[in-house]
């Protein structure tokens, strides 16, 4: 046997326990790697915090680390041989569930809500006729996922994961256009260019958590956020909006947050949209299914980890597909009857 094959051996044990601690449900990860989900999702997205755009924080990256020695090997070749070959084979298990991993996440939505839903004509006619469906993701730096360990694992990633699974046969594209930092002010700046334009069939509109923490007044939030409904559905597209996240920042500002997420139920009323109420399920993660927070939030307390873009886009992509399946399976919902609060 070459000198060589311990190191290899060591290496594949390695990148076996990375593998297989992905795949651990959010309830038996440990902090430390919550943080390492932060270090890393900070070379690919930005903070919520303005400031922090013009002065990323560097962070050191695994290829940087110094090599680790290699074990020295024991026993006969041919049971060196046999262990090696059970750690390919593990690897290789290993990297085709990392695959899936977005679909065995153990995530339960809140228990006692309410199930009332409404629809999403266009997202559904598109689907019945067979034609391409266009979903934008709309948002700040949850959405562009700030946090995650890889672009693959933000919520708008795994959402289009979900509903190519669910419609094999169809054409759908999810299209990131969240940037770190910004609320309704910045967002209907570049509304036309980076949404409207883009002719989308369904816009997810994740907005208000930064208007929470610089205690923007909730009432010109709301106008803001009223203002870019209209226009969004006056190009045809079916809209839903994402409220702030239950988090430690958030819950700082309680009241701003409570004001804003009343106005922002109100404002989906009037205009007949959807409401993803994503406080509420994060609050019950915590609250009732006691998950503790970190193990959904990374250490910074605001960007959500890995896991809880995971159950957030799936809970997301379940009502969605719901709404979708009422259209489908020829449901009455009154044509002018949009709005439904999943949960």
């Amino acid at each position: 046997m070459s000198s060589h094959c311990p190191f290899r051996l060591s290496t594949l044990l390695t990148v076996t326990a990375a593998g297989l601690a992905l795949l651990m449900p959010a309830s038996v990860l440990p902090l430390n790697a919550q943080t390492a989900s932060q270090q890393t999702g900070q070379q690919a997205a930005l903070s919520d915090n303005p400031k922090a755009e013009s002065n990323p924080e560097k962070k050191p990256s695994a290829e940087s680390a110094p090599p680790q020695a290699a074990p020295a090997a024991t026993g006969n070749p041919a049971a060196q041989k046999g262990v090696t070959g059970k750690a390919i084979d593990k690897v290789k298990e290993v990297a085709k569930s990392a695959g899936d991993i977005f679909s065995r996440v153990p995530c339960l939505p809140p228990k006692g809500a309410s199930k009332s839903m409404g629809s999403l004509p266009r997202v559904a006619s598109k689907l019945v006729a067979g034609q391409p469906v266009v979903i934008v993701a709309f948002g700040s730096s949850s959405t562009q996922g700030y946090g995650s360990s890889s672009p693959e694992f933000t919520y708008p990633n795994r959402l289009a994961a979900q509903l190519r699974r669910k419609y094999p046969t169809a054409d759908i594209s999810v299209i990131n256009a969240g940037k770190g930092g910004e609320d309704a002010p910045e967002m209907m700046k570049r509304l036309q260019t980076s949404v409207i334009d883009l002719h989308p069939d369904l816009v997810i509109w994740q907005v208000g958590t930064n208007a929470v923490l610089r205690n923007l007044d909730p009432a010109e939030t709301a106008k803001l956020i009223d203002e870019g409904i209209t226009r969004i559905q006056a190009a045809g597209s079916d809209v839903v909006l994402i409220d702030p996240q239950y988090s430690p920042r958030v819950n700082e500002h309680a009241e701003s947050a409570g004001k804003l997420m009343k106005l922002l139920n109100k404002t989906a009323e009037l205009r007949k949209v959807g409401v993803f109420p994503r406080f509420a399920v994060m609050k019950d993660w915590h609250e009732r299914q006691a998950i503790p927070i970190e193990n959904f939030v990374i250490a910074d307390g605001l960007h959500m980890s890995d896991w809880g873009y995971a159950c957030f886009a799936q809970l997301l992509g379940d009502d969605i597909i719901k709404s979708v399946g009422q259209i489908k399976l020829g449901v009455a919902v009154p044509s002018d009857v949009r709005a439904y609060r999943p949960m």
